[in-house]
């Protein structure tokens, strides 16, 4: 194998984990959305506190994908 091939390849592999590191916050989202909207309607009054809480979280499970992206470009 020459070193185009080897870096073809590693630049294959960094997509794919990328695409692995996506998946993870994507599951996150759907149960922190989920479970948000099921508090609710359990409790309407605590929907504002629901609410603040939940995009407090979503802004940790963004900062993880974020997070993969960017380990994607530094460990080439």
């Amino acid at each position: 194998m020459d070193i185009v091939t080897l870096a073809e390849v590693a630049g294959n592999l960094n997509v794919v984990g990328y695409g692995l590191a996506a998946i993870g916050p994507g599951i996150g989202l759907g149960i922190l959305i989920g479970k948000t909207i099921e508090g609710t309607a359990r409790q309407p009054e605590l929907g504002g506190r629901l609410q603040t809480l939940m995009f407090l979280g979503l802004a940790f499970v963004e900062v993880l994908a974020l997070l993969g992206f960017v380990a994607a470009f530094i460990f080439q």
